[in-house]
């Protein structure tokens, strides 16, 4: 018997129970409610010679980022090579694409899914996959784009529309198309389905404007949705944060952290990130992080074998090492991750050339006082940096170290050229006063 997914492509098993599995597998990836790996090893085991669940599996340990993972995703995709054979082409697709990953070639990788969904513009998967490295590569147009191409194929009133609404509203967002974002975020959530994307969508809209008396709420607002049993909570937890720094409440913003970013609830790379760039930018902000940055530390396994996968992620264990003041280690560091890069291929080798060397160095001068230094080079490389992957949210970590930069230095005239460009994109925050102050530069009108 021929079976057909939810979406109605047809698959290459004849197990009912290993379809099923696959698909709660699926909604699992799209709604962060706890992992995948359980309902896809049921679907292995219903049906041992159907590639998908396989594939799936794969795809999504080496999505992760995470390198203690990344073996097991390589293993997990080799051991599926021979099955690909009685797949059909879709599923095939899906595995060179997974493929691509492996080898580095995030670029290829979202173009191997944009040509699924050329010809199945309903597939989720292939949609929720081609997004994450799009989001990896910080591509805000094809955020944006891949999502208005399919979404005229979906349904409003199937179950996983409000996952791909939620999915449009952050590439809008990642746009600047502020406006459309929200209204599509509040719609996906407007539903009986819990979409913690959608709220993650809106939470951006929101910090992008400076509505961040209103993102507070926001998030409270929908915290049974996000703040327990949800693998999101970690990063909608750093959202909350960043609403309380902008008012400068430090106290709700470590206290944010020590509930949704403390070392027990940090347990991949893609956490420990948010970790270390909220309490960065806290102690830019003068306060007092505690101990904090040795737990972090100390939960975070960071040697040779954990470096060159992710610039992105590199970068941030960087600032984690100077914000404990282990500036030795963090120098050794730098080498070590360059050197991983260089010696790998694919994405990671470009980007980290490219920026995520400038940013290494610069962040380096301003670990050893050299605040004019790091003024000038973080000033260069903010134009390219959206390459170096994350939201412009999660970006804003070098604007907000170049503003810290110019205010002890002396280069006070790139700090007053970014905080205009700031001024005139959102409100004027206590925040964004704060950073005058410290710049020692008129508030004007």
């Amino acid at each position: 018997m021929s079976l057909r997914d939810a979406q109605g492509h047809a698959v290459s098993t004849s197990a009912h129970d290993a379809l099923a599995a696959s698909e709660q597998a699926l909604w699992r990836m799209m709604s962060f409610y706890g992992t995948p790996v359980d309902d896809l090893d049921a679907a292995i085991a219903a049906d041992p010679g159907w590639l998908l669940p396989r594939v799936m599996k794969a795809g999504f340990l080496l999505g992760l980022t995470e390198p203690s993972l990344a073996g097991d995703g390589r293993a997990t995709l080799a051991g599926a090579a021979p099955l690909a054979a009685r797949a059909n082409e879709r599923e095939r697709a899906h595995f060179g694409a997974v493929q691509r990953v492996a080898q580095g070639d995030w670029r290829g990788a979202s173009a191997a899914w944009e040509d699924i969904l050329l010809a199945h513009p309903r597939d989720a998967l292939a949609l929720q996959w081609a997004l994450l490295f799009d989001f990896y590569r910080g591509d805000a147009r094809s955020l944006r784009e891949r999502v208005a191409r399919v979404l005229p194929q979906w349904s409003g009133d199937e179950p996983l529309h409000p996952y791909v609404l939620g999915l449009h509203a952050f590439g809008l967002e990642e746009s600047h198309l502020y406006a459309e974002a929200e209204d599509a975020g509040r719609r996906a959530l407007a539903g009986r389905a819990q979409v913690p994307w959608a709220i993650h969508a809106v939470a951006h809209v929101m910090e992008m404007q400076g509505r961040h008396d209103e993102g507070g709420r926001w998030m409270s607002q929908w915290r049974p949705h996000w703040g327990e049993g949800n693998g999101f909570a970690g990063h909608l937890g750093w959202h909350e944060a960043l609403f309380a720094l902008e008012s400068l409440d430090h106290d709700a913003a470590l206290a944010a952290f020590d509930r949704y970013l403390n070392p027990a609830a940090t347990e991949i790379t893609l956490q420990r990130v948010d970790a270390a760039s909220l309490l960065w930018r806290l102690q830019l902000h003068g306060a007092d992080v505690g101990a904090r940055w040795q737990g972090l530390l100390g939960n975070w396994k960071l040697d040779a074998a954990e470096a060159g996968l992710s610039a992105f992620n590199d970068v941030h264990a960087l600032i984690a090492m100077i914000g404990a003041s282990e500036v030795g280690r963090a120098e050794t560091w730098a080498t070590t991750t360059l050197a991983a890069a260089e010696g790998a291929s694919g994405w990671n080798r470009e980007v980290m050339r490219d920026i995520g060397a400038p940013l290494l160095r610069g962040l380096l001068a301003f670990a050893t006082g050299d605040f004019d230094g790091a003024a000038e080079t973080l000033y260069r490389v903010r134009p390219i940096s959206a390459r170096l992957g994350g939201s412009h949210a999660q970006r804003d970590v070098i604007d907000q170290t170049l503003l810290a930069a110019a205010a002890r230095g002396s280069n006070k005239s790139a700090g007053r050229a970014l905080l205009n460009e700031r001024l005139l994109a959102r409100p004027r925050t206590p925040l964004a006063e704060w950073w005058t102050r410290s710049l020692d530069i008129s508030s004007g009108p």
